[in-house]
């Protein structure tokens, strides 16, 4: 499809085995083009994946299933003159930039109050409601015809250009595929475990996935926009005068909680989440005062804790 609008390609299937893995496929083939701002949707995904590969599986019609691929990039390249390189820190505020997208359009189109668990979970009423998925798609080789396209539009373009042209299939830099799966229709019976919970069970004013998909699609849009005309600078104001810091800190309930931050090798970091770092990881102060710094990449699980040792989910 070629809709009018923000999205540069959008598909819909019937089923997915996962909207990631297909759409990350498809953008890495030379013979395909996905564009900036393409989008997969699915009615019903049997192996859909988790952060660290944990299986998700989604009954047809029960869920909100989509992945959006970006190429912060080629965004750059058919900007003014004036936008900003990409920074290589912003990649990794993608998937967050995801989670405040959802949780606005969520509250605005659904009445249901989200808060982003850090780093790729959206709860409510400390269950989690949808995930988030972030996976690099690296740089594809362009295929003959369109090395051709490229000449032919080099050729036309004249010093005097205020703007890059765009060409069909020249990605700069690397893309990436997010992918947002929410918990829509299910019942509790229906639910994978104890600590999930769904836009059924939370009283949502609406289920209809149309309007919750175009809500969410539109919102990111916008919202990844107003991210690369400050070159993915998580300190700079954009569109609105906020900073995509400040944006997600208003959604994150991790900050200022007592965690447990899992990380591989069975090491434990016990502490307060006290920030973001310009990279979208978590500082951690632990009880002796010292920083450390987690991606989202490092971290196994990362739990609330309570005064008695307890250990919550969000």
């Amino acid at each position: 499809m070629h809709p009018q609008g923000d999205f540069g390609r959008v598909e819909v299937v019937a089923s997915a085995g996962s909207t990631n893995t297909d759409l990350a496929a498809g953008a890495a083939d030379p013979e395909q083009f996905w564009p900036d701002l393409s989008v997969l949707i699915a009615d019903a995904q049997p192996a859909g994946k988790g952060r660290l590969g944990r299986a998700w599986e989604v009954p047809a019609g029960a869920a909100m299933i989509s992945s959006v691929l970006v190429w912060p990039g080629e965004q750059q390249a058919t900007g003014t003159a004036a936008t900003p390189d990409f920074a290589s820190s912003g990649y990794g505020w993608l998937s967050i930039l995801a989670g405040v997208a959802l949780c606005e359009a969520l509250l605005s189109l659904t009445g249901v109050p989200t808060e982003l668990k850090w780093p790729n979970d959206v709860v409510s009423g400390g269950r989690k409601l949808a995930g988030i998925l972030a996976q690099v798609v690296p740089v594809k080789a362009q295929t003959a015809a369109e090395l051709q396209a490229t000449a032919r539009t080099t050729a036309r373009s004249t010093p005097t250009s205020p703007t890059a042209v765009a060409t069909p299939g020249t990605q700069a830099g690397f893309g990436v595929v997010i992918g947002a799966g929410v918990n829509v229709s299910l019942s509790a019976e229906e639910l994978p475990t104890e600590r999930a919970t769904s836009l059924l069970l939370e009283g949502a004013t609406t289920l209809d996935r149309n309007e919750l998909l175009a809500a969410y699609l539109n919102k990111f849009a916008a919202r990844y926009r107003d991210f690369v005309s400050v070159g993915g600078d998580a300190q700079k104001a954009m569109a609105g005068g906020q900073s995509m810091v400040e944006l997600a800190e208003a959604h994150l309930s991790t900050l200022g909680q007592e965690v447990r931050a899992e990380l591989p090798g069975g090491t434990m970091l016990r502490g307060t989440a006290v920030g973001l770092g310009t990279d979208g990881g978590l500082d951690i102060r632990d009880a002796a005062g010292q920083m450390h710094h987690v991606s989202a990449g490092d971290v196994i699980h990362l739990r609330r804790t309570t005064a008695d040792g307890t250990v919550k989910y969000a």
